[in-house]
């Protein structure tokens, strides 16, 4: 086992380098279409709530397969569209 020594310098470099790899993971801004998991946390609501906003046509989305895919500006135009003065 070979053991190298770091600077503190060098450690904080490599670790802004992954942190900036590791952004556009993270980010749902980033993603066009979002899964019905990542639409219920992102509004905390549960699963029945998204089922009536999309029976009531409320909120539009796409279904292929079993799957369910929400668009982002859909959602944050209902934000905006229901947001109080």
């Amino acid at each position: 086992m070979n053991i190298e020594i770091v600077s503190r310098d060098e450690f904080n470099s490599f670790k802004q380098e992954v942190l900036e790899a590791l952004k556009p993971v993270g980010n749902n801004q980033d993603k066009k279409y979002l899964r019905s998991a990542q639409v219920r946390k992102m509004l905390n609501i549960s699963a029945g709530t998204l089922q009536n906003m999309r029976i009531n046509n409320i909120l539009p989305y796409s279904k292929i397969g079993t799957t369910i895919f929400y668009s982002f500006n859909d959602i944050v135009r209902i934000l905006e569209e229901n947001k109080s003065n």
